[in-house]
C-alpha cells in the first residue's frame, strides 16, 4: 500500500516539476523581449532587430560546423558578434527543452535576413528560383520554400516557406548535372554500340563469298516462308526425345510406355517421309506431332531425370557422329566409283565403233588435209583423251564457234584401246572445214620408262602395290583424299603426255591444250595473239575464286618445296592453256620436269596428279590469262554465276560430276548436251540420249 502511495507521489511531483519548468521558461522569455525592446538605441542590438534565423529545427542545434551566417542585405552582417539565442525544443521523451545556443556556434545553413530588404527582395528571389529549377520541374518534391515572417518590436521569428536552403539548392544543381552527364554518357555508349555494330557488319559482309549467289538466293523454293518446316522441325525433335525416352523406359522395365513410344516414332517418321517442308508433309502429320506431344509429356512426369536424359542424348549424338562419319566415307567412295565406272551407252559406242573400223574396212583410211598438220600459220590444238563422245564434244563446239574452221587442226592422241573407236568416229563425222589427226600414244617408242621417270615410276614395285596390293587398307577405311588418288587416270600415259608437247609436235611454234571435258562457247582464235611476255604457258588463275594457292598442292614441311616456292602464289588451272613452244625448247621446261619427278618418287612432294607438277614446272612461266577466257567447276559446284558461265569462252566440267554421267548437275548439262549429235547412228544404237 504504502509503494503505490509512493508511486502516487512521483507522478505529482514530475508533473509539477514540468509545470515549473514551463513557467520558468515563459519568465525567461518575457524579460528577453522586455530587454530587447529597451535596447533599441544601441547600434549593435538595434542591428540585431532585423536578423533572424530562418531556421531553428532541432537538428540543426548543436552542429559544431565552422562558417559564419550570411546576410542578403546590404547592411553590415552579424558574423562578427557572439549572440546568444535561446531556442525552445520538445526532445523524443515529450519534455519541453530549453537551450541557448552563440550565433557562432550555428552552421552555415543558417541565413540572417533584414526585415526591411524581405518585401524587395521576395520577387527577385522566387523569379530566380522559377529560373534556377525549370529544367528540374519533375522533382518539385525536393524543393523546400521557406518564407520569413518579421515582426516588428523585437518579436521572436517563426518558421515560414518562401526560401529554399541554399545547401538543398546546390545538391539539386549537382544532380540535374549528373543527370545530363549520364545522359551524354548514355548516348556515347549507344553512338559507340552502334559503330561497332555497323564495324562487324561491315566484315561479316567482307568474308561473304558473293560468287556462290545460288546458295543465299532468297527467291529459293525454301525461301518462301521463313517458317516453312517448323512443323517439320518439331516432329523430327520428337522423334528424338521420343527414342531417348523409349530406351530409358526399357532400361527401366516400362513396356507400356515404351512401346507407346515406340509406335509413335514409327508413325511420325512415315508421316515426314522425304518431306522437305511442311507443305510436303501428309495432312496427317500435325495430328501425329500433337498425339507424340501427348505421350512425350507422359514419359517426361514418368521418367524425366534431368542427368540421365542428358547423358542419353550425349550418347545418341555421338553414335550419330560415328553414323554420319562412315556414311560420308561411303558416300566419298560410291561417288569416286560411280565417276570412273564407265557407263553402259559409253562403253557400247567405241565397241560399235571399233567393230564397223575393222569389218568395214576403216583401217587402211586416212584423213585429208594432211599438209595441215605442221602449218605453223594455223591454230593447232592438243587433246588427249580416250573417251570418244568427249572429244566430239570439245571438236565440235570448237569448230562451230570459229570463224574460219578451216584454219584450225585438231591433234587427237589416244590409247591403243581406244584408237580404232577414235579414229572410226572422225573419219565418220569429220568437222566441218577443220583438219583432224588421231594419233596412239602407244606409237611414240621414244616415250619409254629409259626417258620418262612417270613410266618407270608406274612400273615399280612400289605403286603397284600401292594401287593393286590385295591386303590394302580398305577402300571405304580411308578418307576421300586418298580414294582419289586410286584413280586409273593417274596410271595412264595419256594424262602426263601435256608435259611431252615439242616432243610430241616439234614442228609447232604454238598449241592450244584442251581437256576433253571442256566446251567451247566462243571463237578461240585471239588466243593466239595473246602476248605470253617471255612466260611459256597461258592459263588462268585460281586462286582468286577458290583460294587454291601453292600449299593447298604442294608438301611444304619439305625443305626442297618450301626453299623453292612460294606457299601462297596463285595456283592456275590445266584444261585450256596455250603454251609456247619455243620458249618450252628455249628454257628445257621438260627437263624441269623430269626433275622434280625424279624427287618424288616416293611422293613425299606431292601427291599423284599432273596439276601439282604443273605448277612447279611453270613456276614463274605462267602468264595469267583474263577469267572470262576459262570459268571452271561445272563438275563439283552447283552455285556457279550463270552469267560468268555463259559470257565464258570454255567453260570446263571438272570435278566427279561429268556432264556425261547421270551425276552430273542437270541445269549445267545443256551447255555439253546441246553439242552432242543425237540422231547419230552409233549413239541411236547405243540409246545415248539426252
Amino acid at each position: 500500500m504504502s509503494l503505490l502511495r509512493m508511486k502516487t507521489c512521483c507522478r505529482r511531483f514530475f508533473k509539477s516539476a514540468h509545470l515549473l519548468i514551463l513557467f520558468v521558461f515563459l519568465v525567461v522569455f518575457y524579460i528577453t523581449l522586455a530587454r530587447a525592446d529597451l535596447s533599441d538605441t544601441h547600434p549593435v542590438k538595434r542591428d540585431l532587430n532585423s536578423y533572424w534565423s530562418l531556421y531553428n529545427c532541432p537538428q540543426c542545434i548543436g552542429r559544431k560546423e565552422q562558417g559564419r551566417m550570411k546576410s542578403t542585405s546590404s547592411s553590415n552582417p552579424p558574423d562578427e558578434m557572439d549572440i546568444n539565442i535561446i531556442v525552445t525544443y520538445t526532445d523524443i521523451s515529450g519534455s519541453v527543452r530549453i537551450r541557448t545556443v552563440k550565433s557562432r556556434d550555428l552552421s552555415a545553413s543558417w541565413v540572417w535576413r533584414s526585415a526591411s530588404d524581405e518585401d524587395n527582395d521576395q520577387p527577385k528571389r522566387s523569379q530566380s528560383l522559377e529560373e534556377s529549377f525549370q529544367p528540374d520541374t519533375g522533382f518539385e518534391d525536393d524543393a523546400e520554400h521557406t518564407t520569413d515572417e518579421h515582426h516588428s518590436g523585437g518579436e521572436m521569428p517563426q518558421p515560414q516557406t518562401s526560401t529554399v536552403n541554399p545547401v538543398k539548392l546546390k545538391r539539386r544543381m549537382l544532380r540535374q548535372q549528373r543527370r545530363v552527364l549520364r545522359t551524354e554518357e548514355l548516348i556515347r555508349e549507344d553512338k559507340e554500340l552502334d559503330n561497332q555494330m555497323q564495324a562487324i557488319a561491315i566484315e561479316r559482309a567482307k568474308e561473304l563469298d558473293t560468287t556462290v549467289k545460288g546458295k543465299y538466293s532468297i527467291w529459293r523454293r525454301e525461301y518462301e516462308n521463313p517458317n516453312s518446316d517448323a512443323t517439320l522441325k518439331l516432329m523430327r525433335d520428337q522423334i528424338i526425345m521420343a527414342k531417348a525416352y523409349a530406351s530409358i523406359a526399357k532400361a527401366k522395365n516400362e513396356n507400356g510406355l515404351y512401346d507407346s513410344l515406340m509406335k509413335h516414332c514409327r508413325e511420325n517418321q512415315h508421316a515426314i517421309g522425304e518431306a522437305l517442308s511442311d507443305a510436303e508433309l501428309q495432312s496427317s502429320a500435325l495430328d501425329h506431332a500433337k498425339a507424340m506431344g501427348h505421350i512425350l509429356a507422359i514419359a517426361k512426369d514418368q521418367l524425366y531425370d534431368h542427368l540421365i536424359v542428358a547423358r542419353k542424348l550425349r550418347a545418341m549424338l555421338q553414335s550419330t557422329e560415328v553414323n554420319v562419319n562412315l556414311l560420308r566415307k561411303k558416300s566419298a567412295f560410291l561417288i569416286q566409283l560411280a565417276a570412273k565406272v564407265v557407263p553402259k551407252p559409253l562403253h557400247c559406242l567405241p565397241l560399235q565403233l571399233t567393230t564397223d573400223y575393222y569389218l568395214q574396212g576403216f583401217a587402211n583410211n586416212g584423213f585429208p588435209n594432211k599438209d595441215k598438220l605442221e602449218d605453223t600459220s594455223l591454230y593447232h590444238y592438243a587433246i588427249f583423251s580416250d573417251n570418244v563422245l568427249a572429244t566430239s564434244v570439245v571438236v565440235n563446239s570448237t569448230v562451230l564457234q570459229a570463224k574460219e574452221s578451216e584454219k584450225h587442226v585438231f591433234h587427237i592422241v589416244t590409247d591403243k584401246l581406244n584408237f580404232a573407236a577414235m579414229k572410226m568416229w572422225f573419219l565418220v563425222n569429220p568437222p566441218a572445214g577443220a583438219a583432224i589427226q588421231v594419233e596412239n600414244v602407244d606409237d611414240f617408242t621414244w616415250l619409254n620408262s629409259s626417258y620418262c621417270p612417270v613410266l618407270r615410276q608406274l612400273e615399280s614395285t612400289r605403286v603397284k602395290e600401292y594401287y593393286f596390293k590385295a591386303n590394302q587398307a580398305s577402300s571405304l577405311s580411308v578418307g576421300a583424299d586418298n580414294l582419289k588418288y586410286r584413280n586409273p587416270k593417274y596410271l595412264s600415259m595419256l594424262n602426263h603426255l601435256r608435259f611431252y608437247l615439242p616432243e610430241v609436235y616439234p614442228k609447232l611454234d604454238k598449241i592450244l591444250f584442251l581437256d576433253d571435258d571442256i566446251v567451247v562457247q566462243k571463237d578461240l582464235t585471239p588466243l593466239w595473239s595473246v602476248d605470253l611476255q617471255g612466260m611459256v604457258n597461258g592459263a588462268v588463275e585460281t586462286c582468286k575464286e577458290s583460294f587454291h594457292r601453292f600449299d593447298k598442292y604442294l608438301n611444304f614441311s619439305n625443305p626442297n618445296i618450301s626453299n623453292n616456292f612460294d606457299p601462297n602464289a596463285c595456283g592456275w588451272a590445266f584444261g585450256m592453256n596455250i603454251f609456247d613452244l619455243k620458249e618450252w625448247r628455249k628454257r628445257d621446261i621438260t627437263g624441269i620436269y623430269h626433275g622434280w619427278q625424279d624427287m618424288n618418287e616416293d611422293r613425299t612432294l606431292w601427291k599423284l596428279g599432273t596439276l601439282p607438277p604443273g605448277l612447279i614446272t611453270f613456276y614463274k612461266l605462267t602468264y595469267p590469262l583474263d577469267r572470262s577466257w576459262h570459268v571452271l567447276g561445272l563438275g563439283y559446284d552447283p552455285a556457279l554465276n550463270q552469267t560468268e558461265i555463259e559470257n565464258a569462252a570454255v567453260i570446263h566440267y571438272n570435278g566427279n560430276y561429268k556432264p556425261w554421267l547421270d551425276l552430273a548437275f542437270p541445269k549445267y548439262k545443256s551447255y555439253w548436251s546441246r553439242y552432242v549429235m543425237f540422231n547419230n547412228s552409233y549413239l541411236n544404237l547405243c540409246n545415248i540420249s539426252e
